[in-house]
Order: structure tokens, then C-alpha cells, then sequence
């Protein structure tokens, strides 16, 4: 019986008292078979376990009985904050220590009022991190990716980029997972931290050679401040428009965020009406089109003229729509 098992088993039943070796064998995942001897090598080393026959019967541990390993591993510690997304976690290998942690957690909080803490905070707390209307995908190579991550290994990757596909030194920092799309945060040949789509790697190997980690590294705001300025190099364009007080409270809910804050800090000093003139960036003006149309009589377009035109006609139709039948035109 392997030891990692045979301890995970123990606190398993120290921890929820008696468990059928059909609960055992799915929590394992091992057979009921297996589960049967491992109990029967436990008793045999001594360990006070014994079977409880009969309707909710099972294994359990003679009353009392407390085992003392539950110091938490180095890679079991450093999984335990995720221990909310079960999905990333198999995606990235990291299961086997997920669970072992949670395990020795439970243990540790097994006497008292606390023993069903783990049990009701995942009753109550889920993270569903992929997006809506998105069938989310493991890339095939991010359990890899994963362990270099962990390990800080110096990763050897093919990475298809815009470019073309080229060989990479990376050092990885740390993975992202945004609205279902993983993302490597490396430093490469320049120097720089910058990110990659998991997705893109055509190969990735983490060798034996290990990096040093600038200790100064922030992956959460390394993020922060990437996310920002990928958007604002995809924002291209420039309208001139007035908003509304309505727009201005709701600009950051109703267009993109980083266009919205963009765009208010250009804002001047308010009109008689309250409205104020915004430089608002836009991917396209297709994509400025559609956004606008979010504000309708919200936003006044003053530059380019050919945008302004596109909503001009754009709130025509929509008055016609809504004139009723027979009423003349005012």
C-alpha cells in the first residue's frame, strides 16, 4: 500500500467518522477492492479500524483515535487557497495534493464545533471561473506548464505567435486563468515578463534546470496593469462625444471599462445641461457603433462625422419602430 494512500485514508475516517468503502474507493479514487486490503494493512500495523455492519455502516476509526500527521506539505500548502476550483486544479495535475491538504485540514479541525467547517464552507462558496456562452478547454499542455510553474523550472516551449511558431527559454512566473483562457505570465530571451496563451504552445518541457525568481514579482498586479494596456492597444480609434449625467454614472457598466475610465478622464467641466464632452477610444468604429447604441439618447456623437451619421439614421429607424400607427410624423 502506498504511504500517501494509506495516509490519506486514515484522515479520511478520522475525519468524517464512519465511510462505506464505496464512498472510500470514489474519494481515492482506487477500487473497493484495493480499499479492502488497505484498511486490512492498516489493522495489521496497528491502527484501531474496524467495520461497522449493517444499513450506514462502514469503516471507522475506535473512538478517540487521533493520528498526528497533518503537518501540511510544501505543495499541499501552496494549492490550499485553491482549493475552490476543482476544475482548474485537474486541469493543471495538482488533484494529489489538493486533496491531501484538505484532508490534514479536516483532521486538524475534527474535534469540537469546527469538525464540519470544510464540508459547510463548500456548501455555501463555489467559483465558477470559465465565461458564459464558452465551452471551456484544457490546453493539452498545461499540466506541463503547470509543473515548471510550481517547481520553477526553466520551461522549453514552441509558442506559435502572430509571427510565426519559435523556440522559447521561458522563466514562468505564474499561470492566469481568464474567462477560461489560461495564461502563462514569462520572462523570456528580452528579459521582460510577458504573457502567453497556453493554448498556443506547441510543446513546452520543464527541464531540470531551475530559475531564480525575482522576489519583487507581483503576478496580481502584473495582470492588472497587462490586462490595461492589452486593451488599450487594441482601442484604436477616437470619437468625440457628450455624455449625459445618466452616461457618465453608468459609462463603466454599460461600455467597456478601461475605454470608460479612458474617456472620463478627459471629460471637461459639465454644460448648462449637465452633459460633458468625452474623448472615448474604440476598437473599430463597428465596435464604436455598437457600443454607442448601448447609450441611445444618452450620448451625443460629434466626431467623426461618419459615426455620427451611422446613429443618426440608426435613431431614426428606431423612432419609426416606435411611432404608433397612423400618427403623423412630427
Amino acid at each position: 500500500m502506498r504511504a500517501s494512500r494509506a495516509i490519506a485514508l486514515l484522515l479520511l475516517l478520522q475525519s468524517r467518522r464512519t465511510m462505506t468503502a464505496a464512498r472510500l474507493a470514489a474519494e481515492l479514487e482506487v477500487s473497493e477492492r484495493t480499499v479492502q486490503r488497505d484498511v486490512a494493512a492498516l489493522a495489521e500495523a496497528g491502527v484501531p479500524v474496524y467495520t461497522e455492519r449493517g444499513r450506514g455502516g462502514g469503516y471507522r476509526l475506535v473512538d478517540g483515535y487521533r493520528t498526528r500527521l497533518t503537518g501540511l506539505e510544501r505543495a499541499e500548502a501552496e494549492v490550499l487557497h485553491l482549493a475552490g476550483l476543482p476544475g482548474p486544479l485537474r486541469d493543471m495535475g495538482l488533484t494529489g495534493p489538493a486533496l491531501a491538504a484538505r484532508l490534514k485540514v479536516a483532521a486538524a479541525l475534527s474535534d469540537g464545533d469546527l469538525g464540519d467547517a470544510p464540508a459547510a464552507a463548500a456548501r455555501r462558496f463555489h467559483l465558477d471561473a470559465p465565461a458564459w456562452f464558452r465551452e471551456a478547454r484544457t490546453p493539452p499542455l498545461l499540466a506541463e506548464v503547470s509543473r515548471a510553474v510550481w517547481q520553477e523550472r526553466v520551461l522549453h516551449a514552441r509558442y506559435a505567435a502572430r509571427g510565426g511558431t519559435r523556440q522559447q527559454r521561458l522563466e514562468p512566473y505564474g499561470l492566469v486563468l481568464k474567462a477560461g483562457q489560461w495564461y502563462l505570465a514569462a520572462r523570456g530571451a528580452s528579459g521582460q515578463v510577458r504573457s502567453y496563451r497556453v493554448e498556443r504552445f506547441e510543446s513546452a518541457e520543464a527541464g531540470e534546470e531551475r530559475f531564480e525568481r525575482d522576489p519583487q514579482f507581483d503576478l496580481a498586479a502584473y495582470w492588472a496593469a497587462a490586462a490595461r494596456e492589452f486593451t488599450r492597444a487594441l482601442l484604436r480609434e477616437r470619437a468625440l462625444v457628450r455624455l449625459s449625467p445618466f452616461a457618465v454614472e453608468h459609462l463603466a457598466a454599460l461600455l467597456e471599462p478601461t475605454a470608460a475610465a479612458d474617456a472620463l478622464a478627459t471629460a471637461g467641466p459639465a454644460d448648462t445641461d449637465g452633459w460633458v464632452t468625452v474623448t472615448l477610444p474604440v476598437e473599430n468604429w463597428d465596435i464604436g457603433y455598437l457600443e454607442l447604441l448601448r447609450l441611445g439618447p444618452e450620448a451625443e456623437v460629434l466626431q467623426p462625422p461618419h459615426l455620427r451619421a451611422r446613429l443618426a439614421e440608426a435613431a431614426r429607424r428606431a423612432a419609426a419602430l416606435y411611432d404608433p400607427p397612423g400618427d403623423p410624423a412630427p
